[in-house]
């Protein structure tokens, strides 16, 4: 973020309203939590190791409220000037390398649905709205404004004018328009493509700078779904490929580098797969006065192993990369010189037992479930699993979320043993010869299988197994390949899991808790029900009022809550490490892998 547009189209979104693709690309990332290093965040520019503040105090703005214009660009770049401390470069060129132990999958941005292409897109190319690592709130990027008429439906985008593409071709609303026909197309392999078409009923062009959008009703994300799902393809490259042949043309595979063409403060160099991608600095960039790139190239580095990225780190062949909880300890001592910086994330690690009951009868009542979180010290598990970095997730909405407010949670599952043997008495399960509880000379013994994907696993199946021994339930323990465990648990074949995941900014969780969300269509893989929760899904959605939406949300994450539909065990921090030489790199939990300050970076001794 920065004055007027500075950068603006990098501050992509970082996944505003959980969906299947996102959530599925939450699993895929978090391992045990995001803050435990599974997930690829990015590099600190901070000056010093102490924490960033949690960025949660900050409400978020939604689309705004009805009738009124969107956040004034420059008002919100003056309030990004002052939560962010930039140093004025003090040198420039200078190549920035961030390391990771993942590959990009492809550079065109209807297509991508991981967070490493999104990486590189967002330095390329830019979306008409982007996300402010203030608050995650829509800002403007393409578009210099917009606002929502009385009707609560029609939207209006005023494009900024003189942007150009890097081939010097100049922007207007036809690039829109072509993306979205491209997104709706019924031959689009576009994974967007359903979610947009929930929403959207029209779009057109009033004029070469100005885009209308009307959703089908009002709803609270619709800029989520539509203007925030994906940046903008230039028409002139694109015009001429089906659009069912795009994920194999040269311009999303990266082999034409004259065919990955945005409008963004970076221009694409070459993607070597498996190795690395590069871009570099675009000495045209349209907002260049905002955004004076100092940096002469961005490599994302693929290295075959977290250990082997931590030691490119600390060589120096790398400048930057996610830490786990164990790295970060252990390079505090050896390389203090490494800045870290830690923060909230919008991860979490739950359990969740089988309610189906054609799958498993264990987990049907509420005491069985709540009595199994009571008999879990869950402040012990962050203290030594995640040595600190989580904080105890009381209710489901993570700490930088609008809805997240302790103080409104209804049922805190403190560490409680005496009240998880009461409450397992009170649905029927007594104390057998064995110590295990039995109902209807039934044990309560069940598997729990658990991801390969990360070794602190390990240790938090070996707590759950002692602590839930002592309150009488016997759980076994079942390493399993994570796409395996996927497959089972979208499949309803298991009696327990335990996962990590992260949800988006926008706090609505359906998407998890909906009954209607069952797989494949959703993620309630554990088949929860509650009708009042159904009530309130299309309530809170088309709430425009963003405090009478949160507080039906909050409602509706309490009673998932009292009713511990699944086992919410921490909220997640995400640690990053830097080399001495980078500045002005500030990653939070609004943004992908701290992708939108690269722009201000600059490298001491260049």
């Amino acid at each position: 973020m920065q004055d007027e547009q500075g950068g603006n189209g990098v501050m992509r979104r970082q996944a505003h309203a959980i969906n299947r693709r996102r959530f599925m690309q939450g699993l895929a990332a978090a391992g045990m939590s995001a803050g435990v290093g599974a997930r690829l965040i990015g590099a600190a520019g901070a000056q010093t190791a102490s924490p960033m503040a949690s960025p949660g105090a900050s409400p978020v703005a939604y689309d705004g409220p009805v009738g009124t214009l969107s956040i004034d660009r420059a008002a919100y770049n003056t309030a990004l000037r002052d939560h962010f401390a930039f140093e004025e470069p003090g040198a420039t060129g200078g190549t920035f390398i961030y390391a990771s132990t993942a590959d990009i999958a492809t550079l065109n941005p209807i297509l991508s649905s991981d967070s490493y292409s999104s990486m590189i897109i967002g330095l390329v190319m830019e979306q008409l709205v982007a996300t402010s690592p203030l608050d995650g709130s829509w800002v403007p990027a393409l578009a210099d404004s917009w606002e929502i008429a009385a009707d609560g439906v029609t939207y209006t985008f005023h494009l900024h004018e003189g942007v150009t593409w890097h081939d010097g071709e100049p922007f207007s609303a036809d690039d829109v328009i072509f993306t979205f026909d491209a997104v709706m197309n019924p031959d689009s392999l576009s994974p967007r493509t359903g979610e947009v078409s929930s929403v959207l009923a029209s779009y057109r062009a009033i004029d070469e700078h100005t885009v209308e959008l009307v959703a089908k009703a009002p709803v609270a994300t619709f800029l989520d779904k539509t203007v925030g799902e994906f940046a903008i393809l230039p028409k002139h490259i694109w015009e001429q490929v089906p659009v069912g042949e795009m994920g194999s043309d040269p311009g999303s595979t990266g082999s034409d580098p004259a065919r990955v063409i945005g409008t963004g403060p970076f221009t694409f160099g070459e993607w070597v797969q498996a190795d690395h991608v590069a871009v570099a600095r675009n000495p045209s960039y349209w907002d260049a006065a905002n955004t004076p790139v100092s940096i002469d190239e961005f490599v994302y580095r693929v290295v075959g192993d977290a250990g082997t990225a931590q030691q490119s780190l600390v060589t120096g062949e790398s400048d930057a990369m996610t830490l786990s909880a164990s790295a970060a300890v252990s390079l505090q001592k050896s390389n203090p010189e490494i800045t870290q910086t830690d923060y909230d994330t919008f991860g979490f690690t739950f359990f969740a037992g089988n309610q189906d009951p054609a799958k498993s009868d264990l987990f049907l009542d509420r005491e069985v479930r709540q009595a199994l979180m009571y008999g879990l010290d869950r402040d012990l598990f962050i203290e030594t699993v995640l040595q600190g970095y989580g904080t105890r997730a009381d209710g489901t909405q993570p700490v930088p979320s609008p809805a997240y407010d302790p103080s409104r949670v209804n049922t805190i599952y403190t560490y409680d043993p005496d009240k998880a043997r009461s409450l397992l008495a009170e649905a029927g399960w007594v104390a057998g010869d064995g110590g295990t509880v039995a109902k209807n000379g039934k044990d309560l013994s069940f598997e729990c299988q658990y991801p390969d994907n990360n070794p602190a696993y390990e240790q938090l199946m070996a707590y759950m197994q002692e602590a839930w021994k002592e309150i009488g339930v016997e759980m076994t323990p079942v390493l399993t390949p994570f796409q395996t465990l996927i497959e089972n648990a979208m499949g309803g074949n298991f009696e327990m899991v335990i996962l990590g995941s992260s949800w988006g900014v926008d706090p609505d969780q359906s998407e998890m808790f909906a009954s209607s969300s069952l797989p494949p269509n959703g993620f309630n893989f554990f088949h929860w029900h509650n009708d009042r929760y159904d009530e309130l899904i299309p309530l809170q959605n088309r709430e425009l009022d963003v405090a009478k939406r949160i507080d039906m949300i909050i409602e509706q994450s309490n009673l998932v809550n009292d009713d511990a539909a699944v086992g919410m065990l921490a909220f997640s921090r995400s640690i990053v490490g830097a080399g001495e030489r980078v500045h002005n790199y500030f990653p939070n939990a609004y943004s992908e892998q701290g992708i939108w300050s690269v722009p201000f970076v600059w490298l001491a001794g260049e």
